[in-house]
């Protein structure tokens, strides 16, 4: 290899990486991951459990033939209470795919928040109900707070609920936010009478439940990506109108939906192309297990603005 290997760090990535630039690129993403010839190939994340220190680390890789753009993701996911320790973090690879020679090294941190942020935004953008008074986040490490930034700029809530197991961690969030959060004791007082409701945590077993959850919300499952977790009853998934990003990767991955039974409507993707409804006078679901392909074009959509960056500093 002649040339140097680029290493973008999550501080550059943070500067680079804007939400106006990231939204139109995922929705494209998930469209063509949706489209029969959209030239993606993804195969379903493969995991390696790390039992003895209750932890995983996932490969992911995938190829965007539209946005030419090759990349794995390496991301760990390890069940933490600790304040200094995130319970996932990851590095991305970039390739150049006309020969396979490794381009650039980046700090996955910052990509995986911001992306997973904006597909839950893309969601809720195109299934939301008339009203949106009141936000409920369940969950307060990195990933809600991506989904606080991004979710208090594109839509008009009125109030943010925030609940975690860990009191610590919730103060944590609120001071890290800098916005208004209204901090409660429980997930039911945080998730009654909300309008949307993340899910965020590393739950194993249900913390949201359909009875606490108002005829018409939309709900964003984020967290519990392995087959044996849980974030949502059984009452919530088989009674609400349930969209996935990946029908392969949720019938391999999600507990909420294997364990369920809940019968899957759509992709997210096929809601963006038109070819599925979105039922805004129900009760939805998003299930986000988090797909190789938002990290690919996440990926080359950094190092494209890195490169017009550092060309500008020469």
């Amino acid at each position: 290899m002649t040339d140097k290997l680029t290493y973008i760090s999550s501080r550059e990535i943070e500067e680079i990486l804007q939400d106006s630039e990231l939204l139109p690129v995922l929705e494209r993403a998930l469209v063509n991951f949706s489209s029969e010839g959209g030239g993606v190939e993804q195969p379903v994340r493969s995991t390696v459990p790390v039992a003895k220190y209750n932890g995983f680390l996932g490969v992911m890789p995938a190829y965007s033939a539209k946005d030419d753009a090759l990349v794995t993701k390496l991301v760990r996911f390890y069940q933490t209470n600790s304040l200094d320790t995130t319970s996932h973090h990851a590095t991305v690879l970039l390739f150049d795919p006309s020969n396979g020679i490794l381009k650039a090294v980046m700090d996955g941190a910052v990509i995986t928040e911001k992306r997973t942020a904006a597909v839950s935004a893309i969601a809720t953008k195109y299934l939301k109900p008339k009203n949106l008074d009141v936000l409920c986040i369940l969950g307060a490490g990195s990933v809600a707070v991506s989904h606080y930034e991004i979710f208090t700029k594109m839509f008009p809530f009125k109030q943010v609920r925030v609940w975690s197991r860990t009191r610590e961690r919730v103060e944590k969030f609120a001071k890290t936010v800098g916005g208004p959060v209204t901090i409660c004791a429980s997930a039911k007082e945080a998730a009654l009478d909300a309008d949307v409701v993340i899910t965020v945590t590393m739950a194993t077993e249900p913390i949201l439940f359909g009875e606490w959850v108002k005829p018409g919300a939309h709900v964003n499952a984020v967290g519990a990506c392995r087959p044996d977790w849980r974030e949502l009853d059984d009452g919530l998934m088989k009674n609400a109108v349930l969209y996935v990003d990946s029908r392969e990767g949720v019938i391999r991955e999600s507990g909420d939906v294997i364990l369920s039974g809940a019968e899957i409507f759509a992709e997210l993707g096929e809601v963006l192309k038109g070819t599925k409804p979105a039922v805004c006078d129900r009760t939805t679901v998003f299930k986000s297990l988090g797909m190789a392909i938002e990290d690919t074009v996440t990926a080359k959509l950094v190092y494209d603005c890195w490169e017009v960056k550092n060309k500008q500093k020469s």
